[in-house]
Parts: C-alpha cells; structure tokens; sequence
C-alpha cells in the first residue's frame, strides 16, 4: 500500500468520524447533567435533512449547518420540555424522539432525493495541506474536523476546569445537593440538552452535505461511543476514530478485492459497538467512576 492510499484511508478516516466526535461532544455534556437523551439518532436525521435541503434551497453551506443544528436544538427542547417540564421517563421520551424524528426525516427528505448540492469551496488549512502525505492525511479536511477538535478540548476544559462545569457536574451527581444550594438544577439541565441536541442537528448536516448526501444518522453510534469513553473527553476522540476507521473498513476491503456482501460490510460499525460495549460492560467498576450517579432519574424539586 503506497503513501498515496495509507493518506486518503487516514483522511477519510478522520472524515467518517468526524460526525461522531460532534454529537459525542453534546451527548457528553447533558448525560454530565444527568439527563439521558436516547433520542440523538432521531436529532441527527432531522438536522441531515434540514441542512441538505436549506442548502439546496439557498446554495449556501453555512446556513445549512446552521439550519440542521437548530433542527437538532427545536428537537432537543421538545425533548426537554416532555422530560424537566412534565417529568416524563427519559427512556421513553428518548426513544420516541428517535422513531419521530426517523419519520418525519423520511417524509420530509422524500422529495429532495436525487438532488444535488452546489460545488463546495476547496477545503483544507492553507499552506499545510500541500505537505506532503502530512498534508493529505491530516489537512486537506473540512474545516468542522478541526473544529471538532477544538469544541471536544473547549467542553474537557469546561467540565474540569471551570466553575459552571464544576455545577453541570454537579447536577448530575447529585441534583438534591446542588438544588439545596441554590441552583436551578431543571434549567441547568435544559441548557445541556439544548446543547446536545444544537450538537446533533450539526452532526447529522456535516452527514448529509459532507460525509454522504442523504439522511443519514449515527445517533446510536455516538450513544455508545460515549459510554465507551467512559465519559472522558480523550477517550472520546480515540473513540470517534476507531468507529470512522470501522466504518471505512468496508470500502478499504471492496478497494482490495475482497468479495464481501455489501449488506454485511455496512453491518460492521454495529457490529463493532455491540462488540465493544459488551467488553466495557466487563468492568463495571470503571464505568461507575465516571457515570454521573442521577443519569437518567427524573429530578423533582421540592416546593
């Protein structure tokens, strides 16, 4: 395998993973909360579709990102109304967000197939992506790979580092505490699924107007990615990378001749999940460090 191929396997790693570490980053930040939102794949099919069609509609990438993640954010905060404000099951909400928002993308998208987008710009960071291999491995990528990177080490130092993180956190190990100290535990929460979802609707329109143009969506991938990284912000791009190169794996083999049901390659990124979330769930014990103690419980404050 030449120079040429290992660096366009890497950068098309990196680009089929990228969606993951984007909705990774806003899964991250309200299960810290304490909410357990299973709805994500229901949000990243609502934001592929919103951002395919805004950008097909104005000819404009941005205002398609930005459409798909405020889908995802509207979505979110359906979501959260039903869960902090009527204090409906999380689980239920969650999986009912997921089959609603499969639907109605599929309704809404129906006719938008076959469309095609404008010609995007030339992507990559200037100067650098004309290094060799470096350049066309790590460089020539859309510019939301390296955001990615950013927005994961901005939330690490957030959560850590900082005193509203130190509150989110809270929140989710104990909201009677932080609620006894004064804070509003149900608004902070709604904030952080607020996020979350605006993070997913991003994920799902980077699937559909860079990754693939269709509705794409990677919710339970990146639901399991997270508990996979046990909640750690590193171990979340490790994670996000692994599953893109998982993904990548089936066109890597088809490339090399390897005569494979297609049916079965595009099985494997599951498989891969379930494979790995039976092997964490072999330690208990070091998910229980890192899991906030109230995900998924329903939080009533006291009159």
């Amino acid at each position: 395998m030449d120079a040429g191929v290992i660096a366009s396997v890497i950068a098309a790693t990196l680009n089929a993973g990228t969606p993951l570490l984007i909705a990774a980053i806003g899964i991250l930040i309200h299960k810290k909360s304490g909410v357990l939102n299973l709805g994500v794949e229901g949000m990243m099919l609502m934001g592929a579709v919103t951002g395919f069609g805004v950008t097909y509609a104005t000819g404009s990438f941005a205002l398609g990102f930005l459409a798909g993640a405020l889908a995802g954010l509207v979505m979110a905060a359906l979501f959260g109304f039903f869960t902090l404000g009527l204090y409906a099951n999380q689980y239920a909400a969650g999986l009912a967000l997921s089959l609603f928002g499969a639907g109605l993308s599929a309704f809404v998208g129906q006719p938008l197939q076959g469309m095609a987008l404008p010609s995007r710009a030339p992507t990559g960071i200037p100067g650098l992506e004309l290094i060799p291999f470096l350049g066309d491995a790590f460089f020539s990528s859309h510019s939301l790979v390296y955001l990615s990177l950013i927005g994961l080490a901005a939330v690490g130092w957030f959560l850590y580092k900082s005193r509203p993180g130190l509150m989110l956190r809270a929140v989710g190990e104990s909201p009677s505490s932080a609620y006894a100290l004064g804070y509003n535990v149900r608004v902070i929460r709604f904030w952080a699924v607020l996020f979350g979802g605006f993070m997913s609707g991003l994920a799902g329109a980077y699937l559909s107007l860079v990754y693939t143009p269709l509705w794409a969506g990677r919710g339970w991938i990146a639901l399991a990615l997270v508990t996979f990284a046990t909640w750690r912000p590193l171990r979340v791009v490790l994670g996000a990378y692994l599953f893109g190169g998982v993904t990548m794996l089936q066109f890597n083999m088809q490339a090399m001749g390897i005569e494979i049901p297609s049916q079965i390659m595009s099985m494997t990124p599951y498989l891969a999940t379930i494979l790995v979330l039976i092997l964490i769930s072999r330690n208990p014990k070091g998910i229980a460090l890192n899991v906030p103690a109230s995900l998924g419980k329903t939080f009533h404050p006291r009159n």
